[in-house]
């Protein structure tokens, strides 16, 4: 079978009976198998898909078929779906099946669309590289000795090695971008509240945004324009007017904002450099208007996204007590340390890390001079923003201060969470942002660079991403 970059492709093929749904499922699943020692799926739904693929089949011949039809899709683990267990990829959680889906899983279901399976990831979407993971490490299909990014990095691997054709993951400082770059495909988180949350494991209830990995930037519309909008069980989600993004075309050119000290920065690797410049140089010579900024909060967005996240997460996590579901520690004598020890034993390095430094800076002493602080510069870093997207159509930075890095080779805390550099303001501010390749560095990884636009700008933004698009083939 060949290899489809887009679903219509898909589809046209179904239209003619050159496939046949039950012969994209048997594909994917063979690659699967082909490319196990990826890690990147925790959980195969084969059985389910290939009957749901004979049900789709038939309606296809009926001409009853929904629009989402030929879609293969996975799943992150932090995403739940009905009666299937769902793990956050930690111990804590083993085993536990959800008693209901997402929304955003059931609308990709409602429109025929199948789903394949469960993926890995850093456990509860704390890690950038996938390494903190209780399903082990997932790998890179470009270099399996590098990481896929993190924390969705066995959904960007799945879609990358063509496991699934598209895959839902999930964005709280760059968890879809970050890896999807590292992969060397399309990854976008949309405005905070476009995508209900519901279903979602919380990690930061005010940053977790459900993203979407494809090849393609018109397949990455087309399932934003099927999942986005008001749902009754998330409070949060917006009610504006999901808009016609699969019909999303530029018109004439755009103004767009870059931050020409990232030109030889110490932090950057040099061909993320010179690749970032080239598109500056690129997107003048097209005709579009480039507008110098210097960013005034830039050293305090990573701690400000740091302080708020573990914060968040400290909160949030607190449910995982071993008293109401999941891993209950069978060494415990009383109430006090059966808390205890479950969560000791539950939870990996990083996630105990994140609630340490959340329940730190939550502490009557310290909560004024750490959480109160970083919320008053979440607020100037994102009128700041905004004050730029108010004269722009867009930001433009890299996605990643370098390529896919080796397994352990980032042994700090510090130089992993360096690894959001670049993604984590779109996540403080709420708003929209989308990864695009952008060529490979001297051993063949691959470069993404990310496109930032204004609050539910996403049709715009998958406009402009349409030309990159066109000029990388």
């Amino acid at each position: 079978m060949k290899e489809y970059h887009r679903l219509d492709e898909i589809q046209e093929d179904l239209s003619l009976g050159k496939i046949t749904c039950s012969q994209l499922v048997d594909y994917y699943l063979t690659n699967i198998e082909r490319d196990k020692q990826l890690n990147a799926f925790v959980e195969v739904y084969a059985e389910e898909a290939k009957q749901r693929a004979r049900e789709l089949d038939k309606k296809i011949e009926l001409k009853t078929a929904g629009p989402l039809v030929g879609l293969i899709f996975g799943l992150k683990d932090l995403i739940c779906y009905k009666d299937h267990e769902v793990s956050g990829a930690s111990h804590i959680l083993k085993g536990f099946e959800s008693q209901f889906s997402a929304t955003a899983v059931e609308r990709l279901l409602q429109q025929d669309a199948i789903l394949i399976g469960r993926q890995n990831c850093d456990e509860f979407g704390m890690g950038s590289s996938n390494e903190n993971s209780a399903h082990g490490p997932a790998k890179n299909p470009v270099d399996p000795a590098r990481v896929p990014g993190g924390s969705s990095g066995g959904s960007a691997a799945a879609v990358a090695a063509n496991m699934c054709h598209v895959a839902l993951g999930t964005d709280t400082g760059g968890s879809v971008r970050q890896p999807a770059a590292f992969c060397g495909i399309y990854g976008l988180k949309p405005t905070y509240s476009r995508i209900s949350r519901w279903g979602l494991l919380a990690y930061a209830s005010s940053f977790d945004t459900i993203g979407i990995f494809s090849r393609s930037v018109e397949d990455n519309a087309r399932i934003l324009e099927a999942i986005a909008g008001r749902d009754e069980k998330d409070a949060t989600s917006s009610s504006r007017q999901v808009a016609q993004y699969s019909n999303a075309q530029p018109h004439g050119t755009y103004r767009i904002a870059y931050f020409p000290e990232l030109f030889d920065h110490n932090g950057l690797q040099p061909e993320i450099q010179e690749a970032y410049k080239n598109w500056v140089r690129e997107l003048e010579k097209e005709g579009h208007s480039l507008v110098e900024e210097s960013f005034p909060f830039a050293e305090y967005i990573l701690p400000t996204y740091y302080i708020l996240t573990t914060a968040e997460a400290s909160t949030n996590l607190a449910r995982y007590d071993g008293a109401h579901y999941g891993l209950r520690s069978g060494t415990s004598n009383d109430l006090e340390a059966m808390y205890k020890n479950s969560r000791t034993e539950g939870f990996g390095d990083e996630v105990r890390r994140r609630i340490m430094l959340g329940t730190f800076v939550l502490s009557a002493d310290y909560y004024d001079a750490y959480f109160t602080q970083a919320q008053k510069l979440r607020r100037l870093i994102k009128e700041a923003t905004e004050a730029i997207l108010q004269k722009v159509d867009f930001i433009i930075t890299p996605t990643t201060p370098t390529t896919a890095f080796e397994h352990k080779s980032h042994a700090s805390p510090l130089a992993m969470y360096m690894a959001d550099l670049f993604t984590v303001q779109a996540s403080i501010c709420g708003l929209p942002a989308i990864s695009v390749p952008m060529g490979n560095d001297a051993k063949n990884l691959p470069i993404g660079m990310q496109i930032m636009g204004a609050a539910f700008e996403e049709e715009k933004l998958f406009a402009f991403s349409k030309i990159q698009q066109n000029n990388s083939r």
